[in-house]
C-alpha cells in the first residue's frame, strides 16, 4: 500500500520535486544564477518553447505530434519581415503570418486525420517543405525589420516583465483552461486514450485532430512573430531543433507520447526545467556541442521514463 501511494504522489507532484530540486541545486552551484537579470533572462529564454510546448500538450494528449513547429516559427517570421518590408501594413502583415501558420497545421491535419498518413512522414515532410518556402521568401538571407512600432512590441516590457513572458503566461493559463475546463480538452484527451472508441462516443476525430494541429500553427506563428520583433529580423534558420526542445519539455510534464494523458502544470515545469539546463550550462561556457548533447540525453531520458510508466500502469 505504501509502495502504491509513493508511485501516486510521485505521478502527481514528481515533476515540481525535481524542479525544485535543480532550481536549488543550481542557485547553488552555478555562479550568478540566482539573480535578478538571470532569472528574467531565464524566463525570456523559455517563451518560444513555452508558447508552442502549449499547443503540443494538445497534439500529444490526442495521440499525435507535430516536427513543423520550428519551420513554421520560422516562416511566419520571414512572412511577416518581407511584407512590413514592402510597406504592407502591419496588421496585415501579422493576420498573413499568423495565417501562414494556420494553414501548415491545417494542411498537416489534414493528411492525417483524413488521408491517413503517418503523423511522424507527415510532419517531417512539412518540415522540409516549409524550410524550404521561408528559404524561398526571404532570399536565402535574415531580412530586417524597420517597422518602429513593431520594433516597441520586442523590446517593450509591462511592470517590469517583458511583454513576451506575459504572452506565454496567458498561454499557460489559456491552454490550461482548455484541456481541463471545456470539452474540445476532453474530447483531444478521450482522442488520444482509445481513437475508435471516441469515434464511437460520437467524437468526430477526424474534425478534432485538424483543428488541434491548425491551433499548433497557429501557436508556432505566434511565436515566429514574437521572436522576429525581439531579434528585429525574419531569420529563415530560426527555430532549428526547437521541436525536439518542445516534445522534451512536454514529456519531461509528463505528457505520454501515447496520448491520453496530459496537465498544463507538468508542462510549465517542463519548459522550465529545460530552461534551467541550458541557462546553467551557458553560465558555466558549456560548449555548444555538448549542450546538444546535453538536450538530446534529457529528451532520451524523458522517453525512457515514459515508457517506463505506461509499463507499470500495464
Amino acid at each position: 500500500m505504501k509502495k502504491k501511494h509513493l508511485i501516486n504522489f510521485w505521478h502527481s507532484s514528481g515533476m515540481l520535486i525535481v524542479f525544485i530540486l535543480l532550481f536549488a541545486a543550481v542557485s547553488v552551484f552555478v555562479p550568478n544564477f540566482f539573480t535578478g537579470t538571470n532569472l528574467k533572462s531565464l524566463a525570456l529564454q523559455v517563451t518560444t518553447i513555452g508558447v508552442v510546448a502549449c499547443s503540443m500538450m494538445l497534439c500529444l494528449a490526442a495521440g499525435d505530434f507535430d516536427l513543423s513547429i520550428g519551420s513554421i516559427v520560422a516562416l511566419s517570421g520571414v512572412v511577416l519581415a518581407v511584407m512590413l518590408k514592402s510597406g504592407t501594413a502591419l496588421p496585415i502583415a501579422v493576420v498573413a503570418a499568423l495565417g501562414s501558420g494556420v494553414a501548415v497545421g491545417a494542411i498537416n491535419g489534414f493528411f492525417i486525420a483524413k488521408v491517413g498518413v503517418n503523423a511522424l512522414i507527415t510532419t517531417l515532410a512539412s518540415m522540409q517543405i516549409v524550410r524550404g518556402a521561408a528559404l524561398i521568401v526571404a532570399g536565402g538571407t535574415a531580412v530586417g525589420i524597420q517597422h518602429e512600432g513593431f520594433m516597441d512590441f520586442g523590446t517593450k516590457s509591462i511592470f517590469g516583465i517583458h511583454i513576451s513572458i506575459w504572452i506565454m503566461t496567458v498561454c499557460f493559463i489559456a491552454f490550461g483552461f482548455l484541456l481541463n475546463k471545456t470539452v474540445f480538452g476532453r474530447n483531444a484527451l478521450a482522442i488520444g486514450g482509445n481513437a475508435e472508441a471516441a469515434g464511437l462516443a460520437g467524437i468526430s476525430v477526424p474534425k478534432h485532430k485538424i483543428i488541434i494541429f491548425s491551433i499548433q500553427g497557429l501557436m508556432a506563428a505566434i511565436a515566429g512573430i514574437v521572436l522576429a520583433a525581439r531579434m528585429f529580423n525574419g531569420i529563415p534558420k530560426n527555430g532549428e531543433g526547437l521541436e525536439l526542445d518542445v516534445i522534451s519539455a512536454c514529456v519531461l510534464g509528463g505528457v505520454s507520447l501515447t496520448g491520453g494523458v496530459a496537465s498544463i502544470s507538468g508542462v510549465v515545469m517542463g519548459v522550465f526545467i529545460m530552461g534551467i539546463v541550458q541557462n546553467s550550462m551557458s553560465l558555466m561556457n558549456v560548449d555548444p556541442f555538448w549542450q546538444k548533447v546535453a538536450t538530446g540525453t534529457i529528451l532520451l531520458i524523458a522517453v525512457t521514463l515514459d515508457r517506463l510508466k505506461h509499463r507499470k500502469a500495464a
